[in-house]
């Protein structure tokens, strides 16, 4: 910190300035007098920016502080309640953890999860679930949401609330309605088409009739999103495009297509996600039956935990799903980050 000026200093530079008069005398000159009271004050000046700087910076550590503290409790959650049990996981998946053993075994479950044929086949289900149920989430996401878009307000409030509806009305409520759907005696689909078929039961249509109320609760939300999502797309760009003569697929994809593009990445991430862990559908309806056509690899996971109690064999298809599910991920911002560039 620069110290304040003093009288012997401002008394210095003014004798520098001074100037001899012809009788003798010393008078000041004006661009000597003006030089000194710059100088003055510009040595003012840098101190009180000085102190204004520290002043500043002691406030916001002041303020940092008070912001750390608020999120404590939410770093000791996430650390207790999610690093940890992960860091467990990965370590426990080494070891052959059951009710009445603990010892070490290495790579040993990972080789045996790559030749059990119930968790192959776990696999092959969970890829058809994603690679299935992602394009068609978020393609009929968006034209819909495209045609709610150009509704009034009224309609638009409405569509909204009708597709959001499955989301919040829970899980349970939603399957037992599907499961009443398919039903092969009171089933309202069998007395649609006049047939007597066990929907649930068949291992050719059960894995489709999962992603079919898969679909039907994961839409909602994309639906919601794309339609704030093309609210905020520059209007006057669509209709300067419109008028130079530009068609609705080319408007579309030359300027409403990029703008969405954040909103497309979140949604198919998230879609990925949720396909990956997908197992409550299955526990309720067909508890991966019949003959594991409908077991993903999180509901096997779950078996393997809480019904046969072999904990560093699930831990171990727990790790493999993490990073199947962040290589995915990581693929599609990658790809989709390049095509919005």
């Amino acid at each position: 910190m620069r110290p304040r000026p003093t009288q012997a200093s401002n008394k210095r530079v003014m004798q520098q300035i001074l100037l001899p008069s012809p009788a003798g005398g010393r008078i000041f000159s004006e661009r000597g007098e003006k030089m000194a009271k710059n100088q003055y004050l510009a040595q003012a000046t840098a101190e009180e920016i000085a102190v204004q700087k520290a002043h500043s910076h002691e406030i916001q550590k002041q303020q940092d502080r008070v912001s750390y503290l608020f999120l404590l409790p939410m770093f000791v959650f996430f650390i207790g309640f999610v690093l940890v049990p992960m860091g467990m996981g990965i370590v426990t998946s080494l070891f052959n953890y059951t009710m009445s053993d603990f010892s070490f075994v290495g790579l040993k479950n990972y080789v045996e999860m790559f030749k059990d044929p119930v968790f192959l086949r776990s696999v092959r289900n969970t890829l058809v679930i994603v690679v299935t149920s992602v394009p068609l989430v978020t393609f009929f996401s968006l034209w819909v949401a495209s045609v709610v878009f150009k509704q009034n307000y009224k309609s638009t409030s409405f569509y909204r609330g009708v597709f959001y509806l499955p989301v919040v009305t829970g899980t349970v409520p939603v399957v037992v309605v599907w499961k009443w759907i398919f039903d092969k005696y009171s089933g309202i689909l069998n007395y649609l088409l006049g047939t007597n078929k066990s929907w649930l039961g068949d291992t050719h249509t059960a894995i489709w009739c999962i992603l079919a109320i898969l679909f039907t609760t994961s839409v909602g939300q994309p639906i919601v999103l794309y339609i704030s999502a093309l609210g905020n797309v520059d209007q006057s760009i669509t209709e300067a495009a419109e008028v130079d003569g530009a068609s609705p697929l080319r408007t579309f994809w030359q300027i409403k297509w990029p703008s969405i593009m954040p909103t497309t990445l979140y949604v198919v991430v998230i879609t990925t996600i949720n396909s990956f862990q997908c197992f409550a559908l299955i526990q309720l309806l067909t508890s991966g039956g019949p003959v594991y056509s409908t077991s993903t690899v999180m509901y096997y996971l779950y078996q393997n935990a809480f019904t046969l109690y072999r904990y560093g064999y699930a831990n171990a298809m727990g790790v493999f799903l993490a990073i199947v599910i962040g290589l995915f991920s990581a693929l599609q911002f990658k790809t989709m980050k390049t095509d919005a560039s």
